[in-house]
């Protein structure tokens, strides 16, 4: 699954990335080192330009709520709850299905956290002794430094609470597509810790790689079977991963020294 991530890089820095063509300055975010659902991400989208004469689609750098409302909800109160959406069965969900058709995004992060139990907490939660053990994070990225390019949905949510030109009355949200994580050796495992991605957890993030970004984003494809084909996990071996601080388990913590690596985990021998 994805519940937190990490994006530290600016608009500019994303602009060069993925050749966007439209952002607003007004729309930049500060870097935040521990994204929770509800807040909001950039994400990169092709789009025509609202009222322009052109309707060709453009690349633009976006401002979105993490947490997917469906067009049809009567409430947005479901959006915290719609913050993955399984490869499997996106093409097929009423919740996703259209959003899936026709807009695509790429959510950019340098990379997510992933949570595991403790071998010692494991066992003080079967005895009986622990209700809730602790869980060690572990933070997962390119093993190159690039972007992490994670396969999005975006749609559109209107508050019939409030007039047209009210800047609440329409909501722009997101959800991130998962899949099943790979089981081949990361690119750089800990020395004392997970060996796959897998054995962190059985989901993990849809990486789109570069060679993929424009024919996901492409609007005019609308094809759930040749679209699918896009969500073919992406080749082994290209992700590390290492234990960083319990700090980060704390969403009011959202500061870059999240992402330094720790020597050994926090919560015991873990495998």
């Amino acid at each position: 699954m994805c519940g937190r991530f990490a994006s530290s890089r600016g608009p500019e820095d994303l602009a060069d990335i993925f050749e966007i063509e439209k952002w607003e300055p007004e729309e930049s975010l500060e870097p935040d080192y521990n994204v929770a659902p509800t807040k909001e991400v950039y994400a990169v989208l092709d789009r025509p330009l609202k009222d322009a004469a052109d309707p060709r689609p453009v690349r633009q750098l976006r401002r979105l709520k993490w947490g997917l409302v469906p067009s049809w909800s009567k409430t947005p109160e479901g959006g915290a709850r719609m913050i993955n959406a399984r490869a499997e069965t996106v093409h097929e969900k009423p919740a996703y299905r259209r959003a899936f058709a026709a807009r695509r995004c790429v959510l950019p992060a340098d990379g997510y956290y992933e949570w595991v139990t403790g071998v010692q907490e494991r066992e003080l939660e079967v005895e009986g002794k622990k209700k809730r053990p602790r869980k060690q994070p572990y933070f997962v990225l390119p093993a190159d430094g690039s972007v992490f390019a994670m396969a999005g949905l975006y749609e559109f949510w209107r508050d019939r609470t409030l007039p047209d030109d009210h800047p609440g009355a329409w909501w722009v949200t997101c959800s991130v597509i998962t899949t099943e994580a790979e089981r081949t050796p990361l690119a750089v495992a800990p020395a004392d810790g997970p060996h796959s991605l897998a054995d962190i957890h059985p989901r993990m993030p849809l990486m789109l790689t570069p060679d993929r970004w424009d024919a996901w984003l492409d609007p005019a494809r609308t094809d759930p079977e040749d679209l699918r084909a896009l969500l073919a996990p992406p080749p082994p071996g290209l992700m590390r991963a290492y234990p960083v601080s319990t700090a980060v388990s704390n969403v009011r913590n959202g500061g870059p020294e999240l992402l330094k690596e720790l020597a050994a985990p926090e919560v015991g021998t873990l495998f």
